[in-house]
């Protein structure tokens, strides 16, 4: 008699899928009803905004489907033509003519019609290298030369691009993703806490020259001192968070998108979520970026292979690791710096990343062998059953 197979595959994880979708649909929701008024003194169209992040959700979405069908092992012989676009992308921002400066930061490429952002690709292709990689040098990561090394420099290179831009929020977010996958992945403490150490002196001194950044730390400290001047947006921030209350105003009655908050449909939505929608709705959106860390993570624990679960790991810190240090900034736990919230801020780059993101998840989770013992009681059928009323087997 054959013997019984040991596991199948089983179906994608709808859960992931469905908490992405409510992020996204209270993202257009919070776009739409915090960038009206902007809209209208701008370009004379409420809808201008909303339009525009529509475009890009359904333009996700597909991106998302396509890669929820595609193995997540074809990912593997892409790895570094990848990895050298996205480099090649990062250093044309910087090009006369075809990068584009906004508030003096050179963060975005002008396609046509389209601007898109490389930071936001490049956290993407960082991941999926650091997964290729890590899953060959299971063996030797313990290596300085060969698990630590190779990584940080091609990291570092990056993070220096980034950096330069300057976007010091996605610089930090990409050293704190490629350090906790080295540190999953094998690589000794030691290393990772002189690593840290390094980044931490380094981004102080960066700090300490420049005037800017070191506003900003003044007004995370004290934003009611500094209030009318550099604390001026965390101010308005918490002020927009505590009129909020339990259920909030209601959607479209924020009062601090009327030109009081600065970025309320980018990098502090969350402000004018917090004010529409109240403690209630903080805890609806709280909880579902809780149910796509949960399910990332045990993905990661789950996956069928090393590349896999690596890739897991990393493509779950992309999203929810942004996600607590935008929360962090927008609440005052962090000092401010731009850094959008996923699914919910104004923002094609970012939309687009992460729906590609969680439909690499998707495919992963549908790659999860399932026991057959469990296979078997949903599909199994009663035995026949003879005249006699015993069961024929």
């Amino acid at each position: 008699m054959a013997g019984k197979p040991d596991a199948t595959r089983g179906p994608q994880d709808h859960l992931l899928l469905y908490a992405t979708l409510g992020l996204v649909l209270l993202g257009l929701t919070t776009v739409f009803t915090s960038s009206t008024v902007m809209a209208m003194a701008q370009f004379q169209d409420p809808y201008y905004f909303v339009k525009r992040q529509l475009l890009y959700a359904m333009g996700g979405l597909v991106l998302l489907y396509g890669a929820s069908r595609i193995p997540y092992q074809r990912w593997k012989p892409l790895v570094y033509p990848i990895l050298l676009l996205s480099l090649i992308s990062l250093i044309l921002v910087f090009v006369p003519g075809i990068g584009a400066k906004v508030r003096g930061a050179a963060r975005w490429l002008k396609l046509g019609p389209l601007t898109l952002q490389p930071s936001e690709f490049a956290k993407l292709a960082m991941v999926i290298f650091l997964a290729y990689s890590l899953a060959r040098k299971q063996e030797k990561m313990k290596y300085f030369a060969i698990g630590f090394l190779p990584h940080m420099l091609v990291a570092g290179v990056f993070i220096a691009l980034i950096f330069k831009e300057p976007d010091f929020g996605t610089a930090v977010t990409l050293a704190l993703i490629t350090l906790t996958m080295l540190l999953v992945g094998g690589t000794r403490v030691t290393y990772i806490f002189f690593a840290s150490l390094a980044g931490l002196v380094l981004g102080t001194l960066a700090v300490l020259r420049d005037p800017k950044k070191f506003a900003r730390i003044l007004s995370f400290l004290d934003p009611w001192k500094h209030g009318q001047d550099v604390g001026y947006q965390l101010k308005q921030s918490l002020l927009a968070i505590g009129s909020g209350g339990l259920l909030g105003v209601g959607p479209g009655q924020s009062r601090a998108k009327l030109f009081y908050l600065p970025d309320a449909h980018t990098d502090f939505i969350l402000a004018i979520y917090s004010e529409e929608w109240g403690l209630v709705g903080v805890v609806l959106l709280l909880a579902l970026f809780t149910l796509v860390a949960v399910r990332g993570l045990r993905l990661s624990l789950r996956a069928p292979d090393a590349f896999g679960s690596y890739l897991a790991l990393g493509l779950t810190l992309i999203i929810t690791l942004q996600a607590a240090i935008n929360m962090g900034v927008v609440t005052g736990i962090l000092p401010t710096k731009g850094l959008s919230l996923p699914f919910l801020s104004y923002g094609g780059s970012n939309l687009l990343t992460n729906l590609l993101a969680v439909g690499i998840l998707l495919n992963i989770s549908g790659q999860v062998k399932q026991p057959a013992a469990a296979v078997g009681r949903l599909t199994a059928t009663p035995a026949p059953v003879a005249a006699s009323g015993e069961r024929l087997t």
